[in-house]
């Protein structure tokens, strides 16, 4: 579908912009999501090693494989539950995953094997990747001048259950290793009980499009993201992007603590700062700077902070230094809501479940790639016999992946974009 077919797309009958309750539910939902997730990161690799008879080695191997598996179940799934939601709605998606996902804390919490905690861990990858369809819910009921900023503000819950995820799973799992996985499971159930009162359809019937498989598979995503030059040059900015991301998570304790010995406690403290800076600038900068900018210039400004982020980081001589890197950094939660916005306006309203499916499944082969390739070079430039000795190796890589999106987004986005936000949609 063209640009201009896009553009001249009618709004969902009687919804002349957001409506509170259901974006909050959606915002509820991913923050309980991530919350859940981020409590259960401290325990899960110590719970596989109790059952892999303490052996740390072979449990952060089979902790690799859980990440694998996890990776791998995002990106068969997503395409397919975009395109039930495509065809049958959002809101029986959405609360069918976020119910899935409740039971699958359960079984996790009373899991008597490895192999039980591994299944548990798949249905987690398969019900969590519901995400892709909480954003074309956003994208059914936002006016599309105002979606990147919506996509900020839910954005913003990612870095929420992130920052309070990890301590609060920590406090639990202290009192008890399976307490958090309970804790999550209630949350998640509640969340369910919660959007069945609130959360209407957003999709209605003559707005869906019929489920079919040849689309419903990762092969069928790219097919989608490649139908338009201009929708495929933003799905590489996005690939490049989240390959870059991984490189935080990838090597983030490791870099900081051979670098610049830091603890547990500090590492801690950065990660919570991290999360505070995201929170600011997805909940409270997108907005205003999408209107103030465009979406273009807001962009390249927020994957440029990015890239200058990943400079100070590689190259900061001292722990001090790299705290101001943090701030600069999330700059780049600019950059996102505002990919997202563009995009959601390059397909027609029955292909948004399809959309954010292959993005999802975009953003999951990216985190098949990064951690190994990221950890592999981290590796090499801090052995004894590599050529030169350069740990931030690997946040250099990723600085570059950003400035190649900068470059793409320059070239790929008309020069009105950066002057104003793109023409809404006009209503009916």
């Amino acid at each position: 579908m063209t640009e201009e077919a896009a553009a001249q797309q009618t709004p969902v009958p009687g919804m002349t912009g957001p409506r509170r309750a259901a974006v909050g539910f959606i915002f509820i939902t991913i923050a309980l999501d991530m919350l859940s997730l981020g409590m259960i990161l401290p325990i899960l690799p110590k719970l596989i090693e109790s059952f892999s008879d303490d052996n740390t080695a072979n449990a952060a191997r089979i902790y690799g494989l859980f990440g694998t598996a996890w990776a791998l179940m995002q990106l068969f799934a997503s395409p397919i539950l975009g395109g039930l939601s495509d065809r049958f709605g959002r809101r029986p998606v959405i609360l069918l995953s976020n119910l899935g996902l409740g039971l699958d804390y359960v079984l996790m919490a009373l899991a008597p094997s490895l192999w039980w905690l591994f299944v548990g861990r798949v249905i987690s990858g398969i019900t969590s990747a519901s995400i892709s369809t909480s954003f074309a819910y956003i994208a059914d009921v936002t006016p599309a001048e105002k979606r990147a900023a919506v996509f900020g503000m839910v954005g913003a819950a990612f870095g929420l259950g992130f920052t309070f995820g990890p301590a609060i799973g920590g406090l639990l799992g202290g009192v008890d290793p399976r307490l958090p996985f309970w804790v999550a499971a209630a949350l998640s159930l509640a969340n369910t009980l919660y959007g069945l009162f609130v959360l209407p359809e957003s999709l209605p019937r003559d707005r869906r499009s019929p489920f079919r498989w040849k689309s419903a598979n990762p092969i069928g995503a790219v097919r989608l993201l490649s139908s338009n030059a201009r929708l495929a040059a933003l799905a590489v900015v996005e690939f490049c992007a989240e390959v870059a991301h991984v490189a935080l998570p990838a090597t983030f304790v490791l870099y900081t603590g051979y670098r610049y010995a830091w603890d547990q406690t500090t590492i801690g403290l950065a990660l919570a700062f991290v999360g505070v800076c995201t929170t600011i600038v997805q909940g409270g900068l997108v907005g205003p700077a999408v209107k103030l900018l465009g979406e273009r210039n807001a962009q390249i400004i927020g994957y440029g902070g990015g890239a200058l982020g990943f400079l100070i980081y590689a190259l900061a001589p001292s722990g001090t230094l790299f705290w101001i890197g943090i701030p600069v950094m999330t700059l780049w939660g600019i950059a996102g809501p505002a990919t997202s916005g563009m995009m959601t306006r390059l397909v027609s309203p029955s292909q948004q479940g399809q959309l954010q499916g292959a993005t999802t499944s975009v953003k999951s082969v990216a985190e098949l790639i990064g951690p190994f390739l990221f950890t592999m070079i981290f590796a090499y430039f801090i052995d004894a016999g590599a050529p030169l000795q350069l740990p931030g190796a690997p946040f250099l890589l990723a600085g570059a992946l950003l400035v190649v999106s900068v470059v793409i987004v320059a070239f790929a986005s008309p020069a009105a974009d950066s002057k104003q936000a793109p023409q809404a949609a006009p209503e009916s």
